[in-house]
């Protein structure tokens, strides 16, 4: 009787909470649905771009490789935060703003954003190339970040405030050791790799890095630095030597009279000061209101009418982990090979251009997407853009297409396999929690996280790490015609940026999605007559509401409050889940 009664107050309270919960999301959806009905009628009239216009280039949080449509409810509830921006759109809008004759500059507002180097090397190239439209660029900031900086050099003017603040220090990689915290809490991570430079596993399993590791991070962020600084330099009239002696002298904590004496800046002005500069150029009264448009303004701002064509190429885009599944978070495999097949019976879009924002994952997963890849190639010229990271898995699915474009500044390579199998062995010991078993066969129980792998089992394993290493450069030898044994030289697992990948024929040009497109175009054949559609589509944070597939919100969420460590939780989930043998890159590169 007292059993009956447990489950039926259980089944109550279970009927209790799940009326409590259905009721919460079909509040959310009510409100949400209100606020974008009020949100659309509140901004229902057109941007209408007037003379005399200033793009106002506001950097100020996250720069994503591309960004839904911000829901006016949920900006509401995020308002404190400021949302992040799409590089497609920051793109768009300036070459929208060089060829529109209304607009008379560029304003970059720097402000504490964050983007990778390869992210700003690309907006850094269209705002070069805005200048030669003759239009002007002026850069003001309250305080520069590293990066802002690297991009309001390219300005005609860099102001700052009186009291501001400039950073230029370089760069340096700080990554995080586990092994004696877990070793405090019983967990041993049982490794089998292949690759001497294979450093994912080195956080799990010592306090420093190998001298390995040590040479290929020292080389790529010497690489990178070096075209930070030759762009600084070559905008600024100074000498990379000035550049690094303005870096060592901690610019950060210095007044701005060092900032003027050393070029880094032209003049220091209050806000109020810039804004009357800027209405000075574009010619209107001191107390006038500057025409400006924003990167969202320009969205509705066209160009010409875009239609579906035979002359269409189609940017897939490929952000994340890679892992096995089938939804549209991260890189899933299923879900990724459907929409390449879908470009491939596409008989209107006559090229791809693959883009790839990734430091890798699961090796079977990424397989799966080379032979979707491959297969499309097999119809269609399939050229890669490389973003920030395109290493490990993410040059596994790269590695086949008929080119590779890169920026100078991206990390690719680290060609090599590993896996990770944790034991918690210890930690039951010292929990004093102890486990038994029945078994019919050897390896009944593999993968029993309470006991260390035997030697039978680890033998196994390693055989299965070399032979998925043997087939990764496989893959990579075919795709790029190289000899087998030459590949291998620049395998093991090492990191390279993009030039240093051009110069060993891991990618074949430099440039970004701009370049990419170029070459689709022209292996197409479709001369200058084309348009270009973004792949897959993007969903709203109201449709992910009330699409059926929730975990999609559910890892939108935990990305958004996890940040850095996201990608460590899926990393752990991945192994918990069986995905043993992963293609990545080091988990936390930590670049400063």
């Amino acid at each position: 009787m007292k059993d009956f009664l447990k489950i039926m107050l259980a089944s109550a309270l279970g009927f209790v909470i799940a009326n409590i919960l259905f009721s919460m999301i079909a509040m959310i959806f009510f409100f949400g649905a209100m606020g974008s009905f009020m949100g659309s009628m509140s901004t229902g009239e057109k941007f209408i771009l007037q003379d005399n216009t200033v793009l106002n280039l506001r950097l100020d949080g996250p720069i994503n490789e591309r960004t839904p449509e911000e829901d006016p409810f949920f900006s509401l509830i995020n308002s404190d935060l400021p949302s992040p921006i799409g590089l497609n759109d920051i793109v768009s809008a300036i070459r929208k703003a060089k060829n529109n004759d209304k607009i008379k500059g560029v304003y970059i507002d720097s402000r504490a954003m964050t983007a990778s180097s390869a992210t700003l090397a690309e907006i850094r190239h269209e705002l070069v190339n805005f200048k030669e439209s003759g239009k002007f660029i002026v850069s003001y900031a309250d305080s520069y970040t590293q990066g802002g900086y690297w991009l309001a050099s390219v300005a005609d003017k860099v102001a700052i405030n009186p009291q501001g603040m400039l950073d230029l220090h370089g760069l340096a990689s700080v990554p995080t050791f586990y092994k004696d915290a877990l070793d405090k809490l019983g967990i041993e991570m049982q490794i089998f790799k292949v690759g001497t430079y294979k450093s994912a596993v080195e956080p799990f399993t010592q306090n420093e890095m190998s001298k390995a590791n040590r040479e290929q991070v020292s080389s790529f962020l010497n690489d990178t630095w070096s075209f930070l600084k030759s762009d600084i330099a070559a905008s600024r009239s100074v000498t990379t030597a000035d550049i690094d002696m303005v870096a060592n002298s901690l610019p950060a904590l210095q007044s701005t009279d060092f900032l003027l004496s050393t070029n880094l800046v032209d003049t220091l002005l209050y806000e109020t000061e810039m804004k009357n500069y800027l209405r000075s150029l574009i010619g209107i009264d001191k107390d006038a209101k500057i025409p400006s448009a924003t990167v969202a303004n320009m969205k509705s701002v066209t160009t010409k009418t875009v239609k579906k064509t035979d002359n269409t190429i189609g940017i897939l885009y490929a952000q994340g982990n890679i892992t096995s599944g089938t939804g549209s978070s991260n890189i899933q495999d299923k879900y990724l090979v459907d929409q390449i097949e879908r470009l491939r019976k596409d008989k209107e879009i006559k090229a791809v251009v693959f883009r790839i924002n990734s430091g890798g994952g699961s090796a079977y997963a990424s397989e799966q997407i080379w032979k979707a890849i491959t297969d499309l190639k097999a119809e269609k010229p399939v050229v890669v853009s490389m973003g920030d990271l395109a290493a490990s898995g993410g040059y596994y699915i790269a590695c086949n297409a008929d080119k590779i474009v890169a920026q100078p500044t991206t990390l690719t390579g680290s060609i090599g396999i590993f896996g990770m199998i944790p034991s918690f062995a210890g930690t039951s010991k010292k929990l004093g929690i102890s486990t038994d078993e029945v078994k019919t066969n050897e390896f009944s129980d593999f993968g029993n996280i309470t006991r260390s792998l035997n030697d039978r089992e680890k033998q196994h394993l390693q055989s299965m790490v070399e032979r998925g290493y043997d087939l990764f450069l496989t893959r990579c030898a075919e795709g790029r015609n190289m000899p087998k044994d030459s590949l291998a030289l620049y395998a093991e697992g090492r990191v390279w940026t993009g030039n240093q990948a051009k110069e060993i024929g891991l990618v074949d040009e430099l440039g970004g999605i701009e370049k990419a497109i170029e070459i689709a175009a022209e292996m197409a054949n479709l001369g200058k007559s084309f348009v270009v559609f973004e792949y897959p589509k993007l969903r709203s944070v109201l449709e992910e509401l009330i699409n059926p597939k929730k975990e999609e919100l559910a890892a939108q969420t935990l990305k958004k409050y996890l940040g850095e460590s996201y990608e460590m939780f899926m990393i752990l989930k991945d192994i918990k889940e069986q995905d043993y043998i992963q293609a990545r890159i080091p988990y936390e590169l930590n670049i400063h």
